[in-house]
């Protein structure tokens, strides 16, 4: 961090020596320490308040307030954020622990809690895991700073993202990607500046994606440049230890279909990976949906608009599929799979049925064989799809609505858009909205200026 100096008439020497000074104190200072060794705990804070009240009354951030402090702090309140906010719940009981059993960091829990557990109960902390928008999935630690935490709805399942609750570290650090520390009236919600944290973000060492983030949440003790290297190592343990996991899999005998965002589905049976044509894929999405099997008409009807189409027709592809299958797995009167097949579609599926609308939303990868013309593909990609947009719009959340807007299938969905300017209006937003409404409004045939 560099300090700008603005000189106002002649200097002389003392100034320009106390200049160089700070200017040397600035660049020693690291901007993502929350308080630095020697510094007065009580003091800062004290400083911080009026900073907090200056920002909340006149819109400036006064030093010495963090440039990555001072910058979540606009964030906050371009999202809309109110200083006496408090964090919403989104998922409690069942649809918790589900969300919880498929996120990715279930499977490092228990190297979080031998790393951070003790340190976490011993010093009258708490270990929180965070998923990528915020949302906190675990929250443990010492019983009675969980119980002072629990009043301002630090709990497993509340959204505590940065557009949700304001500056804290688990929210900014998945939204900055970086590790972060958050020092008392640092925090943009009142309620929550008697406390400091650290946090990191995790991620997948296969694709670089942000999973979440693991978090310290205290006292002011934690306002050290320990706790945030321990964060830090932490998270990267995880991600370590991640690398030298196997994918999850559903079961090893349980052949796997991908259809979501692909014309062409993968089929990962055993040790074999298929790609089928397109035809394949229509015909092995509709066995997997249906494991009482179809008949030759039942799928003639599913498969083909044409009625001219012939059931011989039908039988040379599913002959042709078996062979491509390999025996046993294809069936026939009806024409059906011999063991269950799961698919990338049902998961999408279950999860808004429990309404774990974040984890359906990050299980999509697209519409389900984008390409595919047959009637039955085509009613079922549209009661997926419109069941997911309906419940991104019902939810209201910015960074789920984002995603879906600016995916190739939702860039011109003027109703997710309407939905995330009113979430998140940002100038970019209701540029693209205001495009897509004049679109809209114009005739068929004009030309717009």
């Amino acid at each position: 961090m560099r300090a700008v100096r603005t000189v106002v008439g002649p200097r002389t020497r003392r100034d320009d020596v106390s200049s160089r000074i700070a200017f040397q104190e600035d660049e020693l200072t690291d901007p993502w320490v929350a308080l630095e060794p020697g510094a007065d705990p009580a003091e800062r804070v004290r400083i911080l308040r009026r900073a907090h009240e200056t920002f909340t009354e006149v819109g400036t951030v006064p030093r010495p307030v963090r440039a990555v402090v001072a910058d979540s702090w606009r964030r906050s309140a371009r999202a809309g954020v109110g200083p006496d906010g408090t964090a919403d719940v989104e998922l409690t009981d069942g649809d918790l622990g589900t969300y919880r059993s498929e996120h990715p960091l279930a499977r490092v829990m228990p190297l979080f809690r031998e790393l951070m557990g003790t340190f976490a109960a011993d010093g009258e902390h708490l270990l929180a895991v965070c998923d990528a928008h915020g949302r906190l999935l675990w929250v443990e630690g010492h019983a009675e700073t969980r119980r002072n935490a629990g009043r301002m709805n630090f709990v497993p399942g509340a959204r505590w993202s940065e557009n949700a609750v304001g500056t804290n570290a688990p929210g900014t650090a998945v939204a900055l990607d970086r590790p972060v520390q958050v020092f008392a009236a640092e925090h943009f919600i009142r309620r929550v500046q008697p406390w400091t944290c650290a946090a990191a973000p995790v991620h997948d060492p296969r694709t670089g994606r942000v999973l979440g983030a693991v978090d310290i949440t205290g006292g002011n003790g934690l306002a050290h440049p320990h706790s945030l290297g321990f964060v830090q190592a932490v998270a990267r343990a995880a991600e370590a230890h991640l690398a030298l996991l196997a994918p999850a899999r559903p079961g090893a005998d349980t052949p796997r279909l991908s259809v979501l965002g692909r014309d062409e589905a993968r089929l990962v049976t055993g040790d074999r990976e298929l790609r089928l044509s397109r035809r394949h894929s229509e015909i092995l999405l509709l066995l997997a949906r249906h494991p009482e099997g179809l008949t030759g008409d039942e799928l003639l009807c599913a498969l083909y608009e044409d009625e001219s189409v012939t059931p011989v027709t039908l039988r040379a592809e599913l002959a042709r599929l078996r062979g491509i299958l390999g025996p046993g797995l294809l069936a026939s009167r009806p024409y059906r799979l011999t063991v269950a097949c799961e698919s990338d579609l049902a998961v999408v599926e279950r999860r808004l049925a429990t309404g774990a609308v974040t984890a359906a939303a990050t299980a999509y990868a697209g519409p389900p064989l984008p390409g595919s013309q047959a009637p039955a593909v085509v009613r079922l990609r549209r009661r997926l799809t419109e069941g997911l947009r309906a419940a991104l719009i019902a939810c209201g959340d910015p960074d789920l609505l984002a995603d879906w807007a600016h995916a190739p299938w939702g860039e011109d969905d003027i109703d997710v858009w309407r939905a995330l300017a009113k979430a998140r209006p940002t100038a970019a937003t209701r540029t693209r909205l205001a495009s897509l409404e004049a679109e809209l409004t114009t005739p068929p045939g004009w030309a717009r200026p």
